[in-house]
């Protein structure tokens, strides 16, 4: 029995689901956002210094990402460490202050904003006798919670496992004792360490095993959609950004948008038909978020999949975020990663999202500067009220189709049934009646459905 109680610890930990906690409401938990000194960039552009967040921004977030999983923090501080501990992350006397904030609040668990080491988490428990997560085990705790698809299970499940792994080593001393060899000289036998870790490994290969049959059968789907011609338009932007209130705006859809970080996990497609009858395959993702381990990038490979193989790309931004530059360029970084290039404006559309949240003066302002830059200028949109929405589809329509022309066409009686598709694929400008019985329409259409106009002539007329 001592295995099978040992091997619990290397399953997932639900911090906000302690046993005995489901009757008392939301978990008590103190936020601790540790400010440590940020070096210059070293890649493309050494002289560039990354763009950092407010330490009140940077609390905020954290804060948000506890209150995700339904966390009560009943303190939050933002401690600034110049010197950061290999024990603990945090001075002595810091971890002294926050085991007494702890035992006075009766807090069950300490949420770190920081990434820390199975040494770290294991010497910070101990001090302040109480559970400890740090940025990492939160936001997959949150991807646990919001994970609804098979696959989006399984991955959530491969990430913590991985994670999990990495945690085994010194961060139980009972796990380094030895089990017994097979008969009197059997040898020492594996430590349970070994076992357990032998036990995790197992179950990442079965995960991975059932996520190639999951990814097989959309790679499937994937191959369907692509023999109709439909161009893919996904949204990124960081979490909260409004990319599902965005999505149910262009679509009518009923995805789950709430002011709340994550909210959207799991990949949603939509079919949408733009003004002129252009039609398209929306895309809803993950919203991306600053210090995003690797692995949980590769985690959700489904969901940005759609974002690499995307036609078009629409990075939100919520403009009214006082940190939306640093955000934007943390989305801009993930997407590099991706192989999507932020700067190619043919391919990505650049969307400035809350714009009724800005007085008059910070609204004309912002466009300004907008306009200043080198680049072509973002659309500024409410997904709320649908300010700019209409502009927001035009611009859509004219990257995936082309720019829209005036077209005459001459429609014989025998051919009067693609007069209802010029309706629905143009905006018509002019219809005549003629004394032939023919039907002469002005329209406007796009590059792709004046070519579609001239194909089904010519078809009609090689019969």
């Amino acid at each position: 029995m001592a295995r099978e109680k040992d091997t619990t610890h290397a399953g997932r930990d639900k911090p906000a689901k302690q046993p005995g906690t489901e009757a008392k409401g939301p978990t008590r938990a103190v936020v601790i956002v540790p400010v440590l000194p940020r070096l210059p960039r070293t890649d493309e552009d050494p002289g560039r210094p990354r763009l950092t967040r407010s330490a009140e921004a940077r609390r905020d977030e954290a804060v948000g990402l506890a209150r995700a999983i339904d966390l009560d923090p009943i303190h939050t501080a933002v401690v600034v460490v110049n010197d950061p501990r290999p024990a603990m992350l945090l001075g002595s006397g810091k971890v002294e202050e926050f085991a007494e904030i702890v035992k006075e609040g009766h807090a069950e668990l300490v949420v770190v904003d920081h990434p820390l080491t199975p040494v770290q988490q294991r010497n910070l428990e101990k001090e302040m006798n109480t559970k400890v997560v740090d940025r990492t085990g939160l936001i997959l705790e949150i991807f646990g919670e919001r994970a609804r698809t098979k696959e989006g299970t399984l991955q959530v499940e491969l990430a913590h496992l991985n994670y999990q792994k990495g945690r085994l080593v010194r961060s139980w001393t009972h796990l380094e004792r030895q089990r017994g060899g097979a008969g009197f000289l059997g040898g020492p036998g594996e430590t349970q360490i070994e076992s357990d870790r032998r036990i995790l490994q197992d179950k990442i290969t079965k995960l991975k095993h059932e996520l190639e049959t999951v990814r097989r059968t959309r790679d499937l789907h994937r191959a369907k959609r692509k023999k109709v011609p439909f161009p893919v338009v996904a949204i990124v932007g960081y979490t909260n950004a409004g990319k599902s209130t965005l999505f149910n705006r262009l679509t009518g859809a009923g995805v789950l948008a709430q002011d709340m970080l994550f909210a959207t996990l799991d990949p949603t497609l939509r079919r949408v038909r733009l003004p002129h009858g252009t039609p398209i395959i929306l895309s809803d993702t993950v919203g991306f978020i600053s210090d995003l381990p690797t692995h949980l990038i590769a985690a959700f490979r489904a969901t940005l999949e759609e974002v690499v193989e995307a036609d078009l790309v629409i990075h939100l931004r919520d403009i009214s975020d006082p940190d939306t530059a640093a955000q934007a360029e943390d989305v801009e970084r993930i997407l590099g990663d991706l192989g999507v290039d932020a700067t190619d404006t043919r391919r990505v559309i650049e969307v400035w999202n809350k714009i009724d949240r800005l007085d008059e003066g910070n609204r004309a302002r912002l466009l300004a500067d907008g306009v200043d830059g080198g680049k072509t200028p973002p659309i500024a949109v409410s997904a709320v009220t649908g300010e700019g929405i209409d502009t927001l589809k035009a611009l859509i329509e004219t990257r995936v189709s082309g720019e829209l022309k005036t077209l005459t066409v001459t429609i014989e009686p025998a051919r009067y049934g693609m007069v209802d598709w010029l309706y629905r694929n143009g905006d018509v400008l002019s219809r005549t009646d003629n004394e032939d019985g023919s039907t002469t329409i002005s329209l406007q259409a796009t590059q792709a459905a004046r070519e579609e106009i001239e194909n089904r002539l010519h078809r009609k007329n090689s019969e």
